[in-house]
């Protein structure tokens, strides 16, 4: 195995990806995602070689957590000025916080450096070239109520990601089983 592009995502399914379909309208200049692609990223590993790539798969197999339920709830933007990707909001969900807190401190332990930055949990919906602030707002303001059915997280996996052309393909390198509290 080549070095591989890693993050620990949810994925997400496929009754929400096509609620989530709805909201890919409206903002000329935004490259949407296709659905296959969509999923709340847990932390973003990086550039792996073969042996960080065992090492991320025995940090993740230590981890125990609950199952919970998820929602997904609004629409918004990441860049005030410069809008540069248009996302889906998920609900407060304490499992989810708790599940996504020992991910980032088992990959830390076991050597991996994350980005510092709070955790937003959210879909990416499309990323923006060359959109116009004022359609973002409108579509922002427009989607904000956005919400989706509850759906029960069971697992979580640990993703490569390979550009191609266009889109970057996502394949689940391996998965892990949250443990049922129901």
């Amino acid at each position: 195995m080549a070095m591989a592009r890693l993050f620990v995502a949810l994925s997400i399914p496929d009754a929400v990806r096509e609620a989530l379909s709805t909201l890919q309208n409206g903002v000329d200049g935004a490259r949407w995602r296709p659905l296959e692609n969509f999923h709340i990223t847990l932390a973003f590993i990086g550039e792996a070689d073969r042996h960080q790539f065992n090492d991320a798969i025995d940090a993740l197999s230590q981890i125990e957590a609950p199952a919970f339920d998820l929602a997904l709830a609004g629409a918004g933007a990441f860049g005030e000025r410069k809008p540069r990707a248009l996302w889906a909001g998920v609900k407060n969900e304490p499992g989810l916080a708790h599940l996504q807190h020992k991910v980032e401190t088992g990959l830390r332990r076991a050597g991996f450096e994350l980005e510092a930055r709070k955790f937003t949990p959210h879909v990416t919906l499309a990323y923006l070239k060359a959109a116009r602030r004022d359609d973002v707002l409108r579509y922002c303001a427009a989607n904000e109520l956005f919400s989706a059915a509850p759906f029960c997280v069971r697992e979580f996996h640990l993703y490569s990601s390979r550009l191609g052309g266009g889109a970057s393909h996502y394949e689940i390198e391996a998965s892990y089983s949250l443990s049922s509290s129901k």
